[in-house]
């Protein structure tokens, strides 16, 4: 230790660029922290999903989660199992141990549905990789030129591509509005006009809802892509659809009914207010984060996906309005972790100057508070340890510098007992002790 602390000295140069070498490496691993609101202690789960309409909570209880749960069981690493069965919905909770990788486990988990064979056509899919404190954005859509099917459209097939578009989404799930039906209400005399039975309609709507391929057609030293294009989009394209020839004569589908837009059954509304203007129903997005990323870097490309959407993409008359934005509640955090880092470090500084004496010794201790905090941000970065309320919060800064206090306190005491010495036991000092 004595050598060491030789070497320190005679080489001060040296150690005073290992320390801003490794104070610019702290700089740089607190710009790549993902900083967030609190730690993510959830545990490493996945949850196996499986809708099956129509079907009673004891059914699907008796034929969909029952075997599911067989061929689950047994999974390496699985902690514990837990599911619930309601009406038309199976959900089975899988909690593996501490340390597993979620995308090994969750591998673990389609291996084994796919061995698995369910009545009624029900397919069983894995929930999105995200944690419970995963939702970081939530928005709704404002308009007041659109109807709610519009925004329902808007949404689904504008909006959530969009977002989704954002590396570090792991989905986007929609709240409220309709599910669009394009309806025929079949009139029963026109039926037996034409002689046509409610199957041969549906067949021919069915076969008629379709886009083929039809190869090439050569011409010279061209060659002209054939399509046949016959996917319906509105209830005009539904209406054209030719249902039987009488003498060469087309009947077509709104000849034997009346054609219109419906939509499936609802179980409830999203309503909201924001107490300038009356209650309205609209149409609510959430943002999941997928775990282990860096909510300040996804939130920024949130952000930029819903100006490009507002200011670009969506047509006027639409907004998008988020209520709920998780960057608030990050700066909030790091404003008050930063208050409370700047005091400690003042109030510690004003103590050593009061207790050792020595202004210039107390700065000397203070300096190892910056880099005790710097190397810290190295450990964190390199364990992927997110910076946050309580991993920065919690930083005591008495025991940083209760080191570097003993130590200075008996570089001091030698010292001045050296000078006592050399003095002949006067109380004489070198300047600027």
């Amino acid at each position: 230790m004595k050598q060491l602390l030789t070497l320190s000295i005679q080489k001060r140069w040296l150690m005073l660029a290992l320390f801003l070498l490794l104070g610019l490496f702290g700089y740089y691993s607190w710009t790549r922290l993902s900083v967030e609101a609190y730690p993510d202690i959830a545990d490493v789960t996945s949850q196996v999903v499986t809708q099956v309409p129509g079907l009673a909570a004891e059914e699907v209880e008796q034929q969909i989660t029952i075997p599911l749960e067989r061929s689950l069981n047994g999974l390496p690493g699985m902690h514990v199992m837990r599911s619930k069965s309601t009406f038309g919905l199976s959900m089975i909770t899988i909690v593996f141990d501490d340390g597993i990788d979620d995308y090994w486990a969750r591998q673990r988990i389609q291996e084994r549905l796919s061995d698995v064979t369910l009545p009624y056509g029900a397919q069983p899919g894995l929930d999105p990789l995200t944690s419970p404190i995963g939702e970081v954005y939530r928005y709704i859509i404002e308009s007041n030129t659109h109807s709610l099917r519009e925004l329902t459209d808007l949404q689904k097939f504008v909006i959530i591509p969009r977002i989704k578009q954002v590396s570090g989404i792991a989905d986007v799930t929609n709240f409220g509005g309709i599910t669009t039906q394009f309806q025929v209400e079949l009139d029963p005399h026109r039926l037996e006009q034409y002689r046509l039975s409610l199957s041969e309609v549906t067949e021919t709507i069915t076969k008629n809802n379709v886009s083929a391929g039809g190869s090439m057609l050569p011409r010279g030293n061209l060659a002209y892509v054939i399509r046949g294009i016959g996917l319906v989009k509105d209830l005009d394209d539904l209406g054209k659809i030719v249902v039987k020839t009488e003498n060469g004569v087309p009947v077509f589908l709104n000849d034997v009914g009346t054609l219109k837009y419906g939509n499936l059954e609802r179980k409830g509304i999203l309503g909201y207010t924001d107490r300038k203007r009356n209650y309205a129903e609209s149409v609510e997005g959430i943002v999941l984060l997928l775990r282990g990323q860096n909510p300040s870097q996804v939130l920024e490309g949130v952000h930029a996906a819903v100006d490009e959407l507002n200011n670009e993409i969506l047509p006027p008359g639409v907004k998008i309005h988020p209520f709920l934005d998780r960057t608030d509640l990050v700066k909030t955090t790091l404003t008050t972790v930063s208050h409370t880092l700047t005091e400690g470090i003042v109030l510690v500084i004003i103590v050593l100057i009061v207790f050792l004496g020595s202004w210039r010794g107390a700065l000397l201790v203070a300096i190892t508070i910056p880099f005790s905090l710097l190397f810290t941000f190295i450990l964190m970065h390199v364990t992927n340890i997110p910076a946050n309320l309580l991993s920065l919060g919690a930083i005591d800064f008495g025991i940083i510098v209760d080191g570097a206090i003993v130590m200075l306190e008996t570089i001091l005491k030698k010292k001045r007992r050296k000078c006592r010495r050399n003095t002949g036991g006067k109380n004489h000092y070198p300047k600027g002790d």
